[in-house]
């Protein structure tokens, strides 16, 4: 099954209004909610929630959920050098800083049974639905006549 997302050129725009923005007030972009992509998917049982964070240690990512908003956060380090290595930027694409993503969880999730895994630069993030939030399967009875 194929999901469609309507094109918003309004929303485009911004988001490039805000990276212009960036550019212009700090010289470079930083790590933020755009560029944080989410893959997110339902099962029965509940969601399942990929996003790369490459090079990012997991003691800087920071998940929480309260009242129906996860919300993944943390900080992406600038590389340390030296000064005596007298180190010159010539490009700089990668983004650094801090960064901060929150979605609203539309169905109810059991927020103390939620999971985070982190492996090889992609954070899972396991979320349970409440047992009255999955779906049921009602047995149908003959009636005896």
């Amino acid at each position: 099954m194929t999901t469609r997302v309507r094109w918003n050129p309004t929303r485009e725009m911004a988001s490039m209004q805000n990276i212009m923005d960036q550019w212009f007030e700090n010289g470079r972009p930083t790590a933020t909610a755009n560029n944080l992509p989410l893959d997110v998917y339902e099962t029965d049982g509940g969601y399942v929630i990929y996003t790369a964070l490459p090079g990012v240690s997991p003691e800087a990512i920071n998940v929480s959920v309260e009242d129906d908003v996860l919300t993944i956060s943390g900080e992406v380090a600038k590389p340390a050098f030296d000064e005596k290595d007298n180190v010159r930027t010539l490009a700089q694409e990668r983004t650094t800083g801090k960064f901060s993503r929150s979605v609203r969880v539309s169905t109810p999730v059991e927020s103390d049974k939620i999971e985070a895994a982190y492996e090889n630069g992609l954070l899972k993030l396991t979320l349970p639905k409440t047992p009255a939030a999955q779906p049921r399967l009602i047995p149908v009875k003959a009636s005896k006549n």
